[in-house]
């Protein structure tokens, strides 16, 4: 047999025990081919010379040699062959020159690690793909330039050290869902490296900014657009934390079969341990963590997670009681497995880590719906849900009797929203899902949830006082042209003029000073930030020229001209045409918790930007949500 046979033979072998936890993966081989005949006792023969197969019998010779009548009978297999047989049988010995004892069984190799088959064949195991299945490390994303992507090339002129700077410097939390959405369109665009940055580190960038965002499933999307063969020290760093975002351990079982020791700590060790359980070493696995748990490798409620995760599989199940009297920390790796084996963590628990994983709650199908719809306040207001994913999300609810009579109210309320036949009674609807004025961004999430809803509703002179709370919740989902229609409803200067001239499709004829005035004196905010936003938002679309953006700028201490680096970093990225590196910038520039972190200085060059580079549409959903959220 040829080494590269049984490299073949070993790698299906392993894939298929992963399909189905047992302990003893069966083979799918009738019986009498699973154990080798005995061989025959050797015989001494001359030197070794060419072997050439035999000739295979004719169909006439076949026929000739089958009996013309009577029932076929198969042959029973022999006996498989004793120990002692296999002991005194010679030594196999391939091209390559490795020689094997005896030959392991399918099952044998289904349980062996990939050290332990090093070990077996004496050298390093690839486990490789043809060269026609392998993916090329240029253009890694999920959609190109057709599908809505950004050129491959954006980032070709990029300075390569910025680029490390904003992605591994932007912790995730954006004041603007819009930015936060072009963003991840950004970041899941074919996308080649900047010159002098390796594709492995620049993905390791990519998907660590998609999970500090919160983008969970979308990491790990982008993680396995690339072959495990291709991994770096780098992306194994994110990997874990990738299928621990998703609640999915076993996600790692591939990666720990080829790269299992491109790491070395305990949560890794750990969950190479649970993978050997899901591949049919149950026993072994479990001993292992008995061992972990033992020597104190990891916290006790760590390891007794991994045990009842690792117990799930094979008939060997092992009752494991977790208990979380002395948890003070809900750790990503304990939501994790806790979430992965049905268990939620107490309520006490929950509550301290409150908002921490909502982005990941919100998506978790094994979470019950109350929890996911509580999760999705944070979540739809971050960007991490549409408006069709977070409607979904409540006619569930709406459907279920089993939940509670708070989440089946909103429900309610949201479906009177599309529904009443009164403008004012399915307005009154939604309003009563745009009360949360907490911190959560409930009441923005709340006008997201009826974007749509919204966008149903006709102008119309008698509903003038609603028009700029219904337009704010059209453009929260981007319903830009429904909420032009409001144009000739809303009075000139007033908030909901303000939302349209900045959203509304094309350049139009410009504001007038006299309509920026108005609105400039009417604005209560603090310090006059709406205003502050509206000369910001309107210059960087060209809607006002320059000199008169110079004096608004002036009367209201904006400092619009103001440079500083990362200013002249997004504007040279514009200057050339760089629309992933505007994109970057700008989402490095809009860190922060809420709107009063963004200073007009900053949304006027990105809006700017990104209108230059004709991302347009973002441009204006991300100035008019700044007067919405303001």
């Amino acid at each position: 047999m040829r080494a590269v046979h049984l490299l073949a033979g070993a790698a299906l072998t392993l894939t298929s025990a992963w399909a189905v936890a047992q302990d003893s993966p069966e083979s799918l081989l009738p019986k009498m081919f699973q154990d080798p005949a005995p061989s025959a006792a050797p015989t001494p023969r001359p030197a070794p010379r060419p072997v050439t197969p035999a000739p295979r019998p004719s169909a006439s010779a076949s026929a000739q040699a089958r009996p013309t009548s009577g029932p076929v009978v198969q042959p029973l297999p022999q006996a498989a062959p004793s120990d002692a047989a296999l002991a005194a049988a010679p030594t196999p010995t391939t091209d390559s020159g490795v020689q094997f004892k005896r030959l392991p069984t399918l099952e044998e190799l289904a349980r062996m690690s990939p050290e332990d088959f090093e070990s077996l064949i004496g050298r390093k195991v690839e486990f490789d793909m043809p060269p026609q299945a392998r993916r090329a490390m240029e253009h890694v994303g999920l959609f190109d330039e057709s599908e809505g992507g950004l050129p491959a090339t954006s980032l070709a002129g990029a300075n390569p050290e910025l680029m490390r700077l904003a992605l591994s410097g932007n912790r995730g939390a954006l004041v603007s869902r819009w930015g936060h959405i072009a963003l991840r369109r950004a970041l899941l665009s074919r996308l080649d490296p900047p010159q002098g940055m390796s594709p492995q580190d620049f993905l390791a960038l990519r998907v660590g900014l998609l999970l500090r965002m919160g983008e969970y499933d979308a990491a790990r999307a982008l993680l396995q657009d690339v072959d495990i063969a291709n991994y770096s020290p780098a992306i194994s760093d994110v990997a874990l934390s990738v299928y621990l975002g998703t609640a999915d351990i076993t996600g790692m079982c591939p990666i720990m079969a080829t790269q299992g020791s491109m790491r070395e700590d305990p949560e890794w060790d750990a969950a190479r341990a649970i993978c050997d359980a899901f591949r049919g070493n149950s026993t072994a696995a479990l001993a292992k963590l008995d061992r972990s748990l033992s020597h104190r490798e990891m916290p006790r409620i760590d390891l007794l997670l991994a045990q009842r995760y690792a117990g799930a599989a094979g008939k060997s199940r092992r009752a494991v009681t977790i208990e979380w009297d002395d948890v003070n920390d809900l750790t990503p790796w304990r939501y994790a497995l806790a979430r992965g084996v049905g268990i939620m963590p107490p309520a006490a628990l929950m509550k301290a880590n409150e908002g921490r994983y909502d982005a990941v709650t919100a998506l978790a199908p094994m979470v019950g719906l109350e929890q996911r719809a509580a999760a999705s306040t944070r979540a739809g207001a971050m960007g991490i849900l549409s408006n069709a994913a977070m409607v979904d999300l409540y006619a569930q609810i709406y459907s279920d009797p089993d939940t509670g009579a708070e989440w089946q109210g909103r429900a309610e309320q949201l479906r009177d929203a599309y529904s009443l036949p009164s403008p004012a009674a399915r307005i009154k609807a939604m309003r009563s899902l745009w009360s949360d004025t907490g911190e959560s961004g409930g009441a923005y999430a709340g006008r997201v949830l009826t974007a749509a809803a919204a966008a149903r509703i006709s102008p119309s002179a008698d509903l003038a006082n609603d028009a700029p709370d219904l337009i704010g919740s059209m453009l929260s989902a981007g319903y830009d042209a429904n909420a032009a229609r409001w144009s000739s409803v809303v009075e000139r200067g007033s908030a909901g003029w303000a939302l349209i001239m900045l959203s509304a499709p094309g350049a139009g004829q410009g504001a007038s000073s006299g309509d920026v005035d108005s609105f400039i004196d009417a604005d209560d905010s603090a310090g006059k930030r709406r205003a502050a936003f509206l000369v910001a938002g309107l210059a960087g679309l060209g809607r006002i020229d320059r000199s008169r953006a110079r004096s608004y700028s002036n009367d209201l201490a904006l400092n619009l001209d103001g440079d500083t680096r990362w200013t002249q970093a997004i504007d040279a990225a514009a200057e050339r045409g760089d629309e992933a590196s505007v994109v970057i910038l700008a989402g490095f520039g809009m860190q922060g918790a809420n709107w009063r972190l963004m200073t007009p200085r900053y949304l006027y060059h990105i809006v700017s930007a990104m209108n230059r580079v004709g991302l347009g549409a973002e441009a204006r959903m991300v100035a008019a949500e700044a007067i919405a959220r303001t």
